[in-house]
């Protein structure tokens, strides 16, 4: 029988939605949770280039050839609870990172439907690589500067007076605005660069894509990072669906299908002066915070497409 593998927590959002959907359409699907690794055990094989294996939760085995589809929410297993105390060279440790790794392989070359593969998934480690990506596809760029040097952050702020600032990584940080009082503090950049762009006035738009499905929301707030409007002593964010030009959704579906995959979340702003800004594309959104506040089907589709015959 085939089934469609989860990996991640259960309880988080972006796993609970798709694991609700697929019992909905009787779907039949397992559920890796990460916080029972110790429960676990991976059997990797190639047999004349075929991949096989088993994976055993709980004492029960399961072929991994019979997973149709996978979809990856996991966790940096050095930062599971009972692990992240662990020494760096405990065993225990040692044997949850063989675990993990054996099946970021696996997932890597298995003949299945995964969201998303870990090589894909890389653009987003580096934003300047990611952007060179998003303007052959496009999408217009605010104007940008990434530097370690005080003198030429302190220039870029006087050429554009509205600038913001972020991390230049895969981690997460919060977009702030850069004022004058934070001039002063530019000398702390020589210790690490700094992505820094012009400010663009205008309205977030946040898109999911899932193949040729298309989801996009708008979202309205007065904070510089909406996604921490709250910590920033602003109102919550208001969420609407929008339709988005023919254009802007074949560019959508285009970069996603150049950095190779299959699920990405978009931060658009559709600009004041007409043009389409793209920030980043994300590898792992977590939709949900988008699906719930505009009830659009982003879990369904991801469920079906799980579902759905190789």
């Amino acid at each position: 029988m085939t089934m469609v593998l989860l990996c991640g927590i259960p309880s988080e959002p972006p796993l609970a939605r798709v694991v609700d959907r697929l019992e909905a359409i009787g779907a039949p699907h397992l559920v890796f949770d990460q916080q029972r690794w110790e429960t676990a055990r991976l059997e990797l094989e190639l047999d004349r280039g075929a991949v096989r294996g088993q994976l055993a939760l709980d004492g029960e085995a399961h072929p991994l050839e019979g997973f149709t589809g996978v979809y990856t929410r996991l966790m940096d297993d050095q930062s599971l609870p009972g692990v992240d105390t662990e020494p760096a060279d405990s065993p225990r440790r040692q044997r949850c990172r063989r675990l993990h790794d054996l099946l970021l392989q696996w997932l890597e070359i298995a003949p299945a439907r995964v969201v998303n593969r870990s090589g894909p998934m890389a653009s987003n480690m580096s934003k300047p690589y990611q952007a060179q990506l998003l303007l052959d596809q496009g999408f217009a760029i605010p104007p940008t500067l990434i530097t370690n040097d005080p003198a030429e952050a302190r220039e870029f702020f006087e050429e554009h007076g509205r600038v913001v600032y972020k991390s230049i990584s895969g981690q997460r940080s919060i977009v702030q605005e850069l004022h004058q009082d934070d001039v002063d503090r530019l000398e702390l950049i020589r210790w690490c660069p700094v992505q820094f762009q012009a400010f663009v006035e205008g309205s977030d738009v946040r898109v999911h894509v899932l193949g040729d499905h298309v989801f996009a929301a708008r979202v309205d707030s007065a904070a510089t990072d909406y996604r921490y409007a709250a910590q920033q002593g602003y109102t919550q964010p208001e969420l609407r669906s929008v339709e988005l030009s023919a254009d802007t959704v074949r560019q959508c579906i285009a970069v996603t299908e150049s950095l190779g995959l299959a699920f990405a979340g978009i931060d658009l702003r559709a600009g004041a002066d007409g043009r389409t800004y793209c920030f980043e594309v994300n590898p792992s959104p977590a939709y949900s915070y988008y699906e719930a506040a505009t009830e659009q089907p982003i879990s369904a589709r991801l469920a079906e497409h799980l579902a759905a015959e190789l």
